[in-house]
């Protein structure tokens, strides 16, 4: 995933953002990525990552997480949603017609 491609699909949230709130207001806890706007907060996609980049950025390592590469991560993120393991709210990024 580049710094520009969106972390959070619900609320259009970039890595880029992620990173930065992580960096300037360091957050006590994960749940805290919700005040960087939104992040989190839609269809729950996301929350695992944002924990993984939240908890490489307790440890003082790499905030660079590896995840997947943006049009994976979607296709993921469709197949979460279409399995009813949540719902965008009006104005997220459409999942994919596959």
């Amino acid at each position: 995933m580049e710094l520009d491609d969106e972390l959070c699909l619900c609320f259009h949230v970039t890595k880029r953002k992620v990173v930065n709130f992580l960096r300037v207001e360091r957050p006590r806890r994960a749940g805290q990525l919700s005040d960087c706007f939104g992040a989190g907060t839609g269809c729950g996609w996301c929350r695992l990552y944002l924990k993984r980049l939240f908890n490489a950025a307790v440890a003082g390592g790499q905030i660079e997480e590896d995840l997947p590469s943006g049009a994976e991560y979607g296709r993921l993120r469709s197949q979460y949603v279409k399995q009813g393991k949540g719902t965008p709210p009006p104005g997220a990024t459409p999942i994919d017609g596959n």
